[in-house]
């Protein structure tokens, strides 16, 4: 037997049942409106007994998405209307325009750089919150972040920096793989809410530009520096999560990038993938570098499988570690070491991102 929906029904009511909730009660800070960065296994905010030293724009934007991915659900929309009102309340950037890396406990700018990572989480949840509420500040926001994004990030190159000053000063980041790949999912986005002729071209562009500067020629890995940096390295989870993107793309599927993907998914499973567990990081040789096993690596890889033909198998083995593995009554696990043993015991208020976009990505299956 290798139907893997039964799992999957099992991974799904998880989500909602154990997981989703904890953003809904202990996790949210209702003074500020925005959720805290990460719960224990208690379910407390951390750090305990720290007083909350931070909240970070992405982790706003990733519960925005996650809210209006479940806006039909009882509270759900209300959750995303504040978390959308937050984003700007918060880490707006009146001045300079864009939006503050993050805030202290009190609501004032904290790490006041821009950085792409950040305003690409921004560009996509906000595609995502307008495709669910259609209001005109919603895409008044998404028309914003583009602007900034193509107006202060961009390169002559068809790529993006990686972080800028407050006021969009060169901070010599340069490109790095992590911020261009969800800068791609963003614009993927934005083209499934509305048609965008300029936004269609940027993603082209910068495809383009990652192949040419990002990809390893002999694998097709996708490099987390550009190509010739000192001491580069890949993510298995990365190429597993770049293959979705391109693979469910009319418009990336069949390019040049995509192509580098395919060859790069069968490498990266070969090498990084070790008795189910998706390892975190290899040299561009194949050897293990990291052996920590994240779940959102596993959830990368559960949706890429996904889209594989006959993965039926490989699909079940990996539902059933994920299960296994990283899901337990109180949440999930973040992270695992090299022996398999608990390694972080923290659940921070990103990863329901990771695991919404998984089930999405696995309803194909149904």
């Amino acid at each position: 037997m290798s139907d893997p929906r039964p799992a999957l029904t099992r991974f799904q009511q998880h989500f909602a049942e154990r997981i989703v909730p904890l953003w809904q009660g202990p996790g949210w800070n209702a003074d500020m409106a925005l959720p805290y960065e990460a719960l224990d296994t208690q379910h407390r905010p951390l750090p305990v007994p720290v007083p909350v030293q931070r909240y970070r724009a992405m982790a706003c934007a990733r519960q925005l998405y996650l809210f209006s991915n479940r806006i039909e659900q009882p509270g759900a929309a209300e959750r995303a209307a504040a978390l959308f009102r937050s984003l700007q309340k918060h880490f707006h950037d009146a001045e300079h325009g864009g939006w503050f890396y993050s805030i202290d406990s009190q609501g004032r700018p904290l790490d006041r750089r821009k950085d792409l990572y950040t305003h690409a989480f921004i560009v996509f949840a906000c595609a995502h919150y307008l495709g669910k509420v259609g209001e005109g500040l919603v895409e008044a926001t998404l028309n914003g972040a583009l602007e900034v994004i193509h107006e202060q990030f961009a390169r002559d190159d068809g790529l993006y920096e990686a972080s800028l000053g407050e006021d969009w000063s060169d901070l010599g980041s340069g490109p790095l793989q992590n911020p261009q790949m969800h800068l791609a999912e963003a614009f993927l986005q934005v083209l499934a809410v509305r048609e965008d002729d300029d936004v269609r071209q940027s993603l082209l562009q910068l495809c383009e530009a990652l192949q040419a500067q990002f990809v390893e020629p002999a694998h097709g890995l996708m490099l987390e520096k550009p190509r010739g940096a000192v001491d580069n390295w890949f993510e298995p989870g990365h190429q597993f999560e770049w293959f979705y993107l391109l693979d469910t793309s009319g418009l990336l599927r069949g390019t040049a990038l995509h192509a580098s993907i395919e060859r790069a998914f069968d490498f990266a499973e070969q090498c990084g993938v070790k008795d189910a567990a998706v390892l975190a990081t290899l040299d561009v040789d194949g050897k293990v570098i990291d052996a920590t096993q994240r779940i959102w690596a596993q959830a990368e890889y559960l949706r890429a499988l996904a889209l594989r033909p006959g993965s039926e198998a490989r699909l079940l083995e990996q539902l059933t570690a994920l299960e296994s593995r990283f899901l337990h009554e109180g949440g999930w696990h973040e992270c695992r070491d090299g022996e398999g043993a608990v390694s972080r015991h923290d659940m921070p208020s990103t990863t329901p991102y990771h695991l919404a976009t998984c089930l999405e990505g696995l309803q194909r299956l149904t």
